[in-house]
């Protein structure tokens, strides 16, 4: 699609959402927008149940209290969702996803730096969640039919996701709308089964141990936050789906409130399991918690599920707009090769139990990558650009941002030095050095300057 075409369609005026059609998506300025309030509520609901999460509640165990554990996972929502509301509304605004949005702050060339950033992380979740699932599935199988081969369980795991992804956001839609309601009763009675269970071993120790209020309990916050760090860079690919009218206050409850059940109840299982048993395993730790097999089933169908809305949301579309850029691939074509991607991954090293504090070091390392360019593309947008984006220019790939904004590369430099300094806080460390330089750089160089070839 040249650029006359693409200015042509954001001229256009919105059409009704049954007309968009299942994996009809492009860069192109957003029309036809097919989510509600309630809608998009309930998809950031039904894609934020991540077992990454899990894991991430093992990793706390012994440093932290319950009491702590249970105010770092809501500290890290709320200030999950507070970056998602400044970040997405240039994408709520304009209609424009991420790689168009980062184009006026990176340039056309340069954002395939934050692009990459954002796609590797996405496809080693998509690999290590759909791995969890296929387990789950395989457990069920062994119980029921005593056919136990997970190999195959996850290949065609993998190719169900596939499928479901190629349909693009009509039928993200539905599926994470219509699996909420399953997922909020699983979740509840998970973390029901949990305490039941484990309760006298809990109870001696999570709540008389002392803990830590210092460094310790603002990394944990940061751990809970950085697992959705990277859907903060490309939050403009799902705010360009809500329809108009809601205010950002309004915008910043849908997103914490819809992120922190989910949150919680997976962190805190994590954390009382892990501590009771010593097992970081979440297939295991669950067989072992359910005694009824009737239970048991559901509480593992609810696994793979729950892999599913998460996968086909959250780690399938912001790779896939990627390739859409740089390979100039259609929709359904490069979400294939999202999921294909994901098998190279290796997922069965990560959930071994001795991959939980290696899974936490990845999710420090890639979030100081992540801040750095999430403070650049805020600075640009509110300070910058002063919330006004000329959308001819964003699409004009020999207009004014052709190239590299070297402004924002040196940026980024700078915050992942200041990140990797304070790995613990990595994305809270790198915001400030990356934002401050991006805007003396930016209020110093002039246009010619600032990008190359």
């Amino acid at each position: 699609m040249n650029t006359s075409e693409l200015t042509s369609e954001a001229s256009h005026p919105p059409v009704d959402a049954a007309q968009k059609a299942m994996g009809a998506e492009s860069l192109a300025p957003q029309q036809t927008r097919i989510m509600g309030r309630g809608s998009y509520f309930l998809a950031w609901f039904g894609g934020c149940v991540s077992i990454g999460t899990f894991a991430m509640g093992s990793s706390v165990v012994g440093t932290l209290n319950l009491l702590q554990a249970t105010l770092a996972i809501a500290i890290g929502c709320f200030v999950i969702g507070v970056a998602l509301a400044i970040n997405g509304a240039a994408g709520y605004k304009y209609g424009i996803p991420f790689m168009v949005q980062a184009r006026s702050a990176f340039g056309f060339t340069g954002t395939r730096i934050p692009g990459l950033v954002r796609a590797v992380p996405a496809v080693v979740w998509y690999g290590f969640q759909s791995w969890i699932g296929a387990g789950a599935l395989n457990m069920v199988s062994a119980t029921l039919f005593g056919f136990d081969n997970l190999i195959f369980f996850f290949i065609a795991f993998q190719f169900l996701q596939i499928a479901l992804s190629v349909t693009g956001f009509q039928g993200i839609k539905w599926l994470e709308n219509i699996g909420s309601a399953f997922i909020l009763c699983s979740l509840t009675y998970m973390f029901y089964a949990t305490v039941q269970r484990y309760g006298d071993e809990l109870s001696a120790s999570l709540f008389t141990m002392e803990g830590s209020w210092g460094m310790p309990f603002w990394g944990a916050t940061m751990l809970f936050l950085g697992i959705y760090s990277t859907m903060m860079l490309n939050v403009s690919d799902y705010s360009r789906e809500h329809k108009k009218g809601t205010g950002g206050g309004l915008l910043t409850t849908i997103y914490a409130m819809s992120i922190l059940p989910c949150t919680l109840f997976m962190g805190l299982i994590g954390y009382m399991v892990s501590e009771a048993t010593g097992t970081a395993d979440p297939i295991q730790v669950f067989a072992n918690a359910v005694d009824n097999t009737p239970l048991l089933m559901t509480t593992l169908l609810f696994i793979a599920f729950a892999q599913v809305t998460t996968n086909v949301l959250n780690n399938v579309v912001p790779p896939t707009y990627v390739l859409m850029d740089v390979f100039k691939m259609r929709f359904p074509t490069a979400s294939i090769l999202v999921g294909l991607l994901a098998f190279a991954t290796f997922p069965w090293k990560l959930v071994q139990p001795e991959s939980a504090a290696g899974l936490q070091l990845f999710v420090q390392t890639y979030s100081a990558f992540l801040g750095p360019i999430f403070a650049i593309l805020v600075v640009d947008y509110y300070l910058i650009r002063r919330r006004t984006l000329d959308l001819d220019k964003l699409y004009d790939p020999q207009g004014p941002y052709k190239g590299v904004n070297l402004a924002a590369v040196i940026a980024m430099a700078v915050g992942i030095v200041a990140a990797l300094m304070f790995s613990a806080v990595s994305w809270y460390a790198s915001l400030i050095p990356a934002g401050g330089v991006y805007y003396l750089l930016m209020a110093r160089w002039s246009v010619c300057q600032r990008f190359t070839q």
